[in-house]
């Protein structure tokens, strides 16, 4: 105890072991620790730039549902349908209880609610249905868009376990979300008789997941533990570590709640005992000295008496939470909150300033933590020199909603003037950390991967097995031959363009295209692109319809058969201007194909229009779009997408979004980008997927091998990333693609962008038989430090499949036979 005691006020890093043994400290070893975390919490407040203050938000308490699907034994905010007298609040309690809120200067409405309870009751699901409300998370964020724009409250929404595409559904709504982690012990969740046995929701992998994506969605986020449910010291030192972790490497975490059990009649748990008040500040303590002086660390000041209220500002705490002065803590409601002026008081008498905040603390209340459509609703509420709340402020309705205008009403900049004259960018984005998250972690974590593998197996038995059964190769016989180099290699290449050849002729297929990247504002936080901007900087643009259809028709002019286009997440794009972009292109050149909208667009469409996957999907198919581009793959695994991407959609939701396009007719490519901080067992699991997918939809027209360019990434940048795939590597991919995905998807594609003309060349002889398309301009690569231009003539296409000792020949999008080009048709303006 005494030498973590010392090591903790030298600040010096913890272990888990030392952490454990602080956890028990009581007595002179409890004081001195909390002394300790006093002073690391000073530190940070002084830090902050607002020394000596300790806040607190000013709320409503909405208990959207007491249902709930899990069974926790210590709650007594969960029912039964029979026991309340609706499943649901209607939507006129809700706004009777924000209204009162705001009559009284509350500027919080906290959303608390039972997990996905239509899952359990029929009570619910017919509530729900009969309302018009596909689920309860639809529902909350129907009330959180109605408590907006009727009270002006700031919703903070705690419906327990989310989805990665719940959180961008729910992200526009509310400026803070909530899920308490409680504990990371699996012990309690899995073994019969513990408080987490039976509730699916408890499950600690799950809950970790939800405060990642969280993160990962630049979701500002509430959590914490709850102390003395039955974990023992070593798991309650797991779970801080935990949340340590996760609030690094993301820095979504705003606030940690550390919160002390207290036994609840009519309970399974109701003949336990209450936490003990010193472990429960040792708890505190400890917390706060792990997570260091930049965290928020709160614990509700009515579980204990006033006075002791005292106790947990010596432990380290630096925010009070929700407290109310119009509803009771539901979660506890046998325990009333404190009167506002009785708990400055106390935080005077300790020589602190009690002041209220937002439901966001300060530094969360940007972009792009803060999606701008409430920024009218923050900017009404807040105090602009500390970023607290105003309290003089009154909360007033505002209009709430989804950009409107279409795609035109968003700010703009010409394209010629935000790249350079090389097309590539000499400054990185104005958000560089915010954006991407602790590069130390990063490293730390890549750090401690494996090197890429050089695999020593049986190549010429590999080998063998390719020629015999090239779609039946083992995992181990892939990677073997992933990783060939030498002679190996040479007769890898040779294999894989016999394939070609039988498989698809000789021809070096492409299309007459042009790529139109309508915008490059974008705030998912991919750490690879050096194309993305905040909407501030310099180098940002967006076109406007007019200029997407313009560069259309000139393209058509000049014999092009297909437009690509893709743009960033842009926070004020309407969620109709995809179908809009499309329908301008149409309308502008009825016959050109439209290639347009990564998996990742087509998510942030749907979330925006509120239609599902494959509605949003049908409509920009009747819109006039042809097909979509199999981008934002990456690497489809995600321990890896996580490091190469800070909120990109996981691999889930990629593998939904293209089978659903090809269930509803709309064919698309497949791509991999690979060389950064992936491997090649990566590699071959990432075909495998594609594969099953192809196996299962039949719908991708080709695959297409991305190479990562390091020059201006990031990620390489920072140090992360290796700086792209080596020669070799090159070869191998591409013939490996070739071999894999035989007998299931017959076009395999470079990238003359990333490779070259003489990369091109080398691919050609070992597998690949299309070189993609003339491009005419090529943002995301330039920018990124691509070096082999941005546009490729029809003569310099056919002069790369000349070198390559094989004819070239024109093609459709789908592959098909290009017939002649109707350019008469078209009447010029």
């Amino acid at each position: 105890m005494r030498r973590a005691l010392k090591r903790a006020d030298d600040g010096k890093t913890l272990d888990p072991a030392e952490v454990e043994v602080l956890l028990s400290a009581s007595g002179e070893a409890l004081t001195s620790l909390m002394a300790t975390a006093a002073r690391v919490r000073d530190q940070g407040l002084a830090d902050a730039g607002r020394s000596g203050v300790v806040t607190f938000s000013k709320k409503v308490f909405i208990p959207l549902t007491r249902l709930c699907r899990d069974r926790c034994h210590y709650c007594t905010f969960a029912t039964t349908p029979g026991r309340v007298h609706s499943p649901y609040l209607s939507p006129d309690e809700v706004l009777e209880i924000a209204r009162q809120g705001a009559a009284l200067g509350c500027k919080e409405a906290l959303f608390t609610l039972g997990d996905a309870p239509e899952d359990r009751w029929d009570a619910a699901k017919t509530w729900l249905e009969e309302a018009g409300y596909d689920s309860t998370l639809d529902y909350v964020r129907a009330m959180a868009i109605r408590v907006l724009e009727e009270t002006g409250l700031l919703p903070h929404l705690n419906p327990g376990v989310m989805s990665w595409q719940d959180l961008q559904r729910l992200k526009p709504v509310a400026p803070s979300m909530g899920v308490m982690l409680e504990t990371t012990s699996r012990r309690l969740f899995e073994e019969k008789g513990q408080p987490h046995y039976g509730s699916p929701d408890k499950d600690p992998a799950i809950r970790l997941r939800v405060l990642e994506d969280a993160g990962r969605s630049n979701v500002p986020f509430t959590t914490g533990l709850l102390i003395g449910i039955g974990e023992n010291l070593a798991e309650r030192a797991d779970s801080i570590f935990a949340l340590r972790r996760i609030a690094r490497q993301y820095g979504g975490i705003q606030e940690v709640i550390i919160q002390g059990f207290r036994v609840k009649p009519d309970t399974a748990m109701r003949n336990d005992a209450d936490v003990p008040l010193d472990e429960w500040l040792a708890a505190i303590a400890v917390t706060r000295v792990v997570l260091g002086p930049r965290m928020r660390v709160q614990a509700p000041p009515n579980l204990v008496d006033l006075a002791e209220c005292r106790l947990l500002l010596d432990a380290g705490v630096d925010d009070f939470g929700g407290v109310s002065p119009l509803t009771p803590d539901h979660v506890n409601p046998e325990r009333p909150w404190p009167q506002i002026d009785d708990l400055a008081k106390v935080t005077a008498d300790a020589g602190f300033t009690l002041r209220e905040r937002l439901t966001a603390h300060p530094e969360y209340l940007r972009e792009p933590w803060l999606d701008p459509r409430l920024i009218s609703h923050v900017e009404a509420l807040v105090d602009p020199e500390t970023g607290l709340a105003n309290e003089a402020a009154f909360p007033r309705g505002l209009p709430w909603q989804e950009p409107d205008g279409g795609w035109d009403s968003v700010g703009r900049t010409d394209l010629h003037t935000a790249i350079d004259t090389e097309g590539r960018r000499t400054e990185t984005r104005s958000d560089f950390d915010a954006a991407y998250g602790d590069w130390d972690v990063l490293r730390e974590d890549v750090a401690n991967r494996a090197a890429p593998e050089r695999i020593e197996g049986d190549v010429k038995e590999a080998l063998a097995a390719a020629e015999r059964d090239p779609a039946g190769l083992s995992d181990a016989q892939a990677l073997t031959l992933m990783t060939a180099t030498g002679p190996a290699l040479d007769q890898l290449a040779k294999i894989a363009d016999e394939l070609r050849k039988a498989t698809v002729g000789d021809d070096v297929t492409y299309v007459v295209n042009r790529n139109i990247n309508f915008t490059n504002v974008c705030y998912t936080g991919c750490r690879f692109c050096a194309f993305a901007q905040r909407r501030t900087d310099a180098d940002a643009y967006s076109l406007s319809m007019d200029e997407v259809a313009q560069r259309a028709e000139e393209a058509w002019v000049i014999g092009a058969t297909e437009v690509c286009m893709q743009g960033g997440i842009h926070p004020d794009l309407p969620g109709t201007a995809y179908a809009d972009l499309v329908r301008a292109v149409r309308d502008r050149v009825p016959d050109m194909h439209v290639h347009a909208y990564s998996p990742m667009e087509i998510v942030n469409g749907s979330v925006r229009t509120g239609l599902s996957i494959e509605d949003f999907l049908i409509s920009v198919k009747e819109a006039g779009l042809g097909s979509i581009p199999g981008t934002a793959a990456e690497i489809l695994d995600d321990d890896v997408r996580w490091i190469l991407t800070k909120g990109k959609l996981p691999t889930a939701s990629w593998i939904e979004v293209i089978t659903t396009a090809h269930k509803v007719g709309l064919p698309s490519s497949s791509t991999m980008m690979y060389g950064h901080v992936d491997s090649p067992h990566h590699w071959v699991q990432h075909l495998r997927t594609i594969a099953a997918v192809q196996d299962e939809t039949g719908g991708f027209t080709e695959f297409v091998l991305l190479p990562f360019i390091h020059t201006n990434s990031p990620i390489y940048l920072a140090g992360v990333a290796r700086p792209g795939p080596t020669y070799d590597e090159n070869r191998a991919v591409h013939a490996m693609a070739r071999i894999m995905l035989h007998g299931r998807i017959d076009n395999i594609q470079c990238s003359w962008v990333k490779l070259g003309v003489d990369g091109c060349v080398d691919v050609l002889n070992g597998g690949v038989n299309d070189i993609g398309g003339t491009l005419m301009e090529e943002t995301i690569s330039r920018m990124a430090g691509s070096k082999h231009g941005s546009r490729k003539s029809i003569e310099e296409l056919t002069q790369m499949a000349t070198a390559a000792g094989r004819p070239a020949r024109q093609r459709t999008t789908t592959y098909g036979e290009v017939q002649q080009h109707p350019i008469s048709a078209l009447e010029l303006a």
